[in-house]
């Protein structure tokens, strides 16, 4: 058997280790490796007339060329954001490119989808499952795929944690990890100055890493994206936090997809191929907003990359040669259109219809005060592990 394998969207640590757990298993079973190379990119640029086209965008794995990779973070295969369903006339490559538009006055500037160049392509490399790592956006085109006819053992990978159908994705632990870390340290400076610390995390629509970030490094407040604030009563709320405080500061922890009552997500540039802009800045925003309200002194702080970059932690180490083993007896057994994850703290494997069926999201009513702004962990009985 040939098994393909590539990861798609934001990179996380972790990555490479599940990689190594595929590979290292797969070899042992007697089967074949192939790494799609930047992502769902990789195979809609892979060009079979082109005899450079393979080295650029498909690896053959082995256990020579893993040995290592999972002492560091980040992707070997590396990752792009592209979706073949959905290319845009400018990002096609020129040997699909309509050779009637690229001379026409008025070209037809809609997206273009090239699944059946996609699934030519798996065909032709003689790959017999495919297996995407990634977030919701990558495993969506995955799961088009799986409806077109094609194998898919999919596993979940975001340091956001969305993915809809499990309780933990490849990514989280460690992106939580550093921002505690990052928060705690960050501590020294706000309080040498006296001030109030905005710390902007990744987030786009759920903030379960801003929320539990906070919640474990003790942040005075947490502004997540499914409650919108007042900054008026934030400030209030800081102020009283900062007094209270014998070295007289006080640290937000804010998701860079929360929002202002009456006031839109802070997003810019053009949209992606899943239709989505960049986020950041709503931190900046916030912190200017609490300057003129309060009139205390800010430090602004946008971590961002920083949680996703460096070395996986033992949980991400865990997690991720766990779902590559539960992935690799999914194709031993002949399944497909399945994603692994982890429900009540059990590894498990569900349709990958699920995963666009729902959104995750912070459950505010268990676990947020939207009044107070921060973490509300009532009790923690009968909750699983990440409390979701």
């Amino acid at each position: 058997m040939r098994i393909g394998i590539l990861t798609g969207g934001g990179d996380v640590p972790g990555l490479n280790c599940c990689i190594k757990a595929i590979v290292n298993r797969a070899v042992d079973e007697g089967h074949e490796v192939f790494g799609i190379r930047k992502g769902w990119k990789g195979i809609l640029w892979f060009n079979p007339d082109d005899p450079d086209s393979f080295n650029k965008n498909i690896i053959a794995l082995d256990k020579s060329n893993v040995r290592t990779i999972d002492r560091s973070g980040g992707t070997i295969l590396h990752t792009s954001r592209t979706n073949p369903g959905s290319v845009k006339p400018d990002e096609e490559p020129e040997f699909l490119r309509d050779p009637k538009h690229l001379n026409a006055e008025e070209q037809d500037m809609r997206p273009r989808d090239f699944t059946p160049h996609v699934l030519k392509n798996l065909e032709y490399l003689g790959i017999n499952t495919l297996i995407p790592v990634g977030g919701d956006d990558t495993l969506s085109y995955g799961e088009r795929l799986h409806r077109e006819g094609y194998p898919i053992v999919a596993i979940p990978k975001t340091m956001d944690n969305d993915v809809y159908g499990t309780d933990y994705c490849i990514g989280f632990g460690t992106a939580v990890t550093r921002s505690v870390q990052f928060i705690h340290q960050l501590r020294t400076s706000t309080g040498s100055h006296e001030r109030i610390a905005v710390v902007e995390l990744f987030g786009r629509n759920c903030g379960e890493t801003a929320l539990i970030s906070s919640y474990l490094s003790s942040a005075d407040r947490a502004v997540i994206p499914e409650v919108s604030f007042d900054p008026e009563r934030l400030a209030e709320l800081l102020l009283k936090d900062k007094l209270a405080n014998p070295s007289n500061y006080a640290v937000l922890v804010i998701s860079e997809g929360a929002h202002m009552a009456g006031s839109k997500v802070v997003e810019f540039g053009e949209t992606d191929a899943y239709g989505h802009k960049k986020l950041g800045g709503i931190g900046e925003i916030t912190g200017e907003a609490l300057k003129k309200l309060s009139g205390q002194g800010i430090i602004n702080q946008r971590l961002a990359y920083l949680m996703r970059s460096g070395a996986p932690d033992s949980l991400d180490l865990m997690v991720a040669m766990n779902f590559a083993n539960l992935a690799m007896d999914l194709i031993k057994e002949g399944a497909g259109g399945r994603m692994v994850a982890l429900q009540n703290g059990q590894y498990t494997h569900i349709s990958m219809n699920t995963i666009t069926s729902g959104v995750k999201r912070v459950d505010v009513e268990e676990l947020y005060d939207k009044d107070g702004y921060r973490a509300k962990v009532n009790t923690v009985l009968g909750k699983p592990m990440f409390l979701y």
